[in-house]
């Protein structure tokens, strides 16, 4: 499923909650799909962050995600 596909069952679920509540499946699968997406954007965050690179003082630069593999 992709990103588009499940931030739409999402807000389908959550409207149906507003306007006449859910069934236990309903919940459970609303409550699965907000863990997968949260899932989701921390992975993207990561990658985007351990792409960053720093220009230290001397002129070097560090890139972060080197940086923490490395145990730094």
């Amino acid at each position: 499923m992709t990103v588009e596909e499940m931030t739409k069952r999402i807000n389908e679920l959550y409207h149906k909650s507003q306007a006449e509540g859910l069934s236990e499946d309903e919940k459970e699968e609303q409550k699965r799909l907000r863990q997968a997406y949260v899932a989701n954007v921390r992975a993207n965050l990561k990658g985007q962050l351990d792409n960053i690179s720093i220009v230290e003082k001397d002129g070097t630069i560090t890139n972060l995600g080197d940086k923490k593999r490395l145990g730094k």
